[in-house]
């Protein structure tokens, strides 16, 4: 998704560091992966409740794990791995994230 948006950087896992800031397109971009979060007290200590601020676009492996802290998704992705290939079901959860899917 990164490189489609025009980021030519390496794209590193935010496993161990829970969040990896990015820049492409013009777009303040944060890619979470919450897996390793234990809880909310973690989540404040991290300052990641500052992100949410209007202005950044978020990718968010594993969003269960932040359940109560983060707002709603505009827009989810389910990937499934099959026999053959993968499939990845879009869903538009918000009157933005209908716009955006529209757009492309």
């Amino acid at each position: 998704m990164l490189n489609a948006l025009g980021y030519a950087g390496r794209v590193k896992s935010p496993t161990y560091t829970l969040v990896e800031p990015y820049q492409a397109a013009g777009l303040d971009l944060r890619h979470f992966d919450l897996y390793r979060l234990h809880d909310e007290e973690e989540w404040e200590a991290a300052g990641f409740r500052d992100e949410f601020d209007g202005r950044n676009v978020f990718f968010i492996e594993w969003p269960e794990k932040a359940h109560g802290l983060i707002p709603q998704a505009d827009i989810e992705i389910a990937f499934e791995i099959l026999e053959q290939g993968r499939n990845a079901e879009i869903h538009a959860n918000t009157g933005t994230g209908k716009q955006c899917l529209e757009a492309i």
